[in-house]
Parts: structure tokens; C-alpha cells; sequence
């Protein structure tokens, strides 16, 4: 992606510290930012994706809505595509407004100690195993989030072009409002895609790290339990609502200098006023979450030991007559004052093994420190 005048630079690493909202975006295997600006009011809040039927905007929601981390809608007020046209949206903008610094203040975290960490991701872990070895849960995924400094001139520009040109196989976020703080992010999952009639989901499951410039493709059994058990969830309930399905895979995508197990479902709708409702559905897939659904995101809840905020929900573009790109928000980070949180996790089964599913997190969280 080529590299913007200093003008946008400063306009939108203004922006991220400001009282308006915005969501600028790449989609996988382009060159083309996309800026989403709400020129007018505060963010819309939903509270569940059913919420979503019928919206048309720029989505960003957790993984567990809470009055203190709602699901937003960010407002089409102007829609901008390449560089110069997002130049000149930019500065008709802020002739226009006054930005200036927002209300909500952005609280830093405190800066994890690295065995601190591991000793209560191990806790954690010795918590989920337990009742996936007595057979109460198939699955669940434990996640985990660090916080470190970033240098006083961290821009949070730089950083989604750095992750758009060091993955292009994936989608590169970055996201403001008052509500939910500066997210950035690169996530390779598709929760639902699509226009007219035409759909697409995917599971995305099983992790290994890439060899070199190879890309790995002897799964192990673990990995592959782990694949199955998402696609099944995602077919059964694209089935309640659409039809003509076809799938592709599993087969072995690549995402950064991580690979997965990925399939593919195409499928067709009649009716995309209730996008919400299939989303309601979906997420969270048994990707970031569990089977069964209800009973592990109750045990999550309970038992994690931490709030994975926006990590893990969904987020991009969202218009029922036009094209839509949701994705899962994985692969992200928080930026607040001097502070870079990063989210990462993985799916446990009863042969996992914690050392293992330490390294998976800290390979997904070198995605976010690669770009910082």
C-alpha cells in the first residue's frame, strides 16, 4: 500500500484522539483504504446483532455486550475510497469541525509482567481443561490479553499500513469512537459476506506457525477435531437460513506466519433484511467461543478471568443493499495513551496441551507487536 501525504498522517492520528468516530479499512488482497466518518451525533448503540437487521454502517461489536462495552454502529455520514479521495474528505472535514481532544480519556492499562501472565494463563487453563476431560464441553477457547508501552510517537496510522502491507491476506482495521477507544486490527476470519442473493462464511480453526515461507499441511488430530467441529456448527446453522449450500475444504490457509484450517460456505439468501438475525446466530462461532454454544460462553464469562472487550466480536461493513464484509475481530490490539493491549487465543480440546496453546497465543499476538 502506498504510504499517504503527512496531511492524512495528522488528520487521522488526530482523529483517534478526538470525540468523532471513524473506521478506516483494507480488504484482503487490495490496496484500497476505506474511510468510514460519522460527521454528526454520538455512535448508534445495539444491543445484540439481531439489533442489526435492516442497518446500514461501519460495526464494531464485543464479544460480550455490557453498558460499559457496547455494540456501535458508526454512521455512513461519508464513505471514501483510495487516498485522495479520503485526503479531501478529511480536510473538508476538519475545516468544518473543531476536533478536539475526547471527552471519554483514554485509560491506559497496567504493563503485564511476562510471569505474571503465563502463571495465570496456566490457571486458566487448568480451568477449562478440566471439564473438557469429563466430557461436559467438545470445545472451548481460552484467550488471554498484554499490555506493553508503545513509543511516545507511535502513530496509529503507520501501524494499519505497516499490517497492510505485511498482510494482505487479511482484513486491516483500524477504528475510533468515544465508546469503544482505537482498535487496530488484522483478522483473516469472515463471520458474513456477501451481496443480492450471494453469501459466504467461513470456519476457521486449527493453528500452526508458517516454516519459513512453507506453508505446513500435516494437521494433527487435534487440530482437525477442532476444524470439524466449527464447520459443523457454521453448516447447521446456515441451513436455518439459507439455501443452495456449497462448501469448500478444509484446506490450509495462510494468515500472516500462521496458517489454519479453513472452510468455505457459499450459500444463497432471499431476504437480507435480517442479516442481524443470521449474525445473532453465527457469532460467536465455535472459533472464539465453544460447543455447545450457550453453555461455554456462560463458562467463558465465568471462568476466563479477564473481559476480552472487542476482541473475538465482529466487526466491518454492514449495508443489506449493497455489499456487506463482517469479519471476527481477531489478531487485535487496544491503543490507549502509551499503551498497547493485544488480544490473542485458541481452541482447547482435551488432548491440548498448555505450553502448546501458550506458544499458539504468543505467535497470534506477534501479528499486533510486528507493527508497533
Amino acid at each position: 500500500m502506498n504510504i499517504p501525504g503527512t496531511t492524512i498522517h495528522k488528520l487521522i492520528d488526530q482523529l483517534t484522539q478526538s470525540s468523532f468516530s471513524f473506521a478506516l479499512y483494507r480488504l484482503p488482497w487490495t490496496d484500497e483504504p476505506i474511510l468510514v466518518l460519522q460527521e454528526e451525533g454520538e455512535t448508534e448503540i445495539v444491543e445484540n446483532p439481531a439489533d442489526l437487521n435492516g442497518k446500514r454502517g461501519f460495526v464494531l461489536t464485543p464479544f460480550h455486550p455490557t453498558q460499559e462495552r457496547p455494540a456501535v454502529i458508526i454512521h455512513p455520514d461519508k464513505v471514501a475510497h483510495e487516498w485522495n479521495n479520503i485526503s479531501q474528505v478529511l480536510e473538508d472535514f476538519v475545516s468544518s469541525k473543531k476536533i478536539t481532544p475526547s471527552e471519554v480519556t483514554a485509560v491506559e492499562a497496567a504493563v503485564t509482567d511476562d510471569e505474571e501472565a503465563k502463571i495465570r494463563y496456566e490457571q486458566a487453563f487448568s480451568r477449562f481443561i478440566a471439564p473438557l476431560k469429563n466430557k461436559t464441553f467438545r470445545k472451548l477457547v481460552l484467550s488471554r490479553n498484554y499490555t506493553q508501552t508503545i513509543k511516545p510517537d507511535f502513530s496509529p496510522l503507520s501501524a494499519f499500513i505497516r499490517a497492510c502491507n505485511s498482510y494482505p491476506r487479511m482484513m486491516i482495521s483500524l477504528c475510533h469512537t468515544p465508546l469503544t477507544g482505537t482498535w487496530i486490527g488484522s483478522t483473516p476470519e469472515i463471520i458474513l459476506s456477501g451481496h443480492e442473493t450471494e453469501w459466504h462464511t467461513v470456519a476457521l480453526a486449527g493453528t500452526m506457525p508458517m516454516q519459513g515461507e512453507t506453508m505446513p499441511t500435516e494437521w494433527s488430530e487435534k487440530n482437525q477435531e477442532e476444524q470439524a467441529f466449527v464447520s459443523e456448527y457454521i453448516r447447521q446453522t446456515v441451513k436455518r437460513f439459507g439455501s443452495k449450500l456449497k462448501e469448500k475444504g478444509p484446506y490450509t490457509a495462510r494468515a500472516g506466519q500462521l496458517v489454519h484450517l479453513k472452510t468455505d460456505f457459499h450459500f444463497q439468501l432471499k431476504d437480507t433484511s435480517h442479516l442481524g438475525d443470521i449474525l445473532k446466530e453465527l457469532h460467536p462461532t465455535p472459533a472464539v467461543c465453544g460447543l455447545p454454544k450457550e453453555e461455554t460462553y456462560t463458562f467463558i464469562l465465568e471462568n476466563e478471568g479477564y473481559d476480552r472487550s472487542y476482541y473475538a466480536g465482529i466487526i466491518g461493513w454492514l449495508d443489506p443493499q449493497g455489499d456487506t464484509t463482517l469479519y471476527v475481530n481477531l489478531r487485535c490490539m487496544n491503543i490507549a495513551g502509551q499503551t498497547a493491549t493485544l488480544y490473542a487465543g485458541g481452541g482447547i480440546l482435551p488432548s491440548s496441551t498448555v505450553e502448546t496453546e501458550w506458544e499458539e497465543t504468543q505467535q497470534k499476538m506477534n501479528t499486533m507487536r510486528n507493527i508497533l
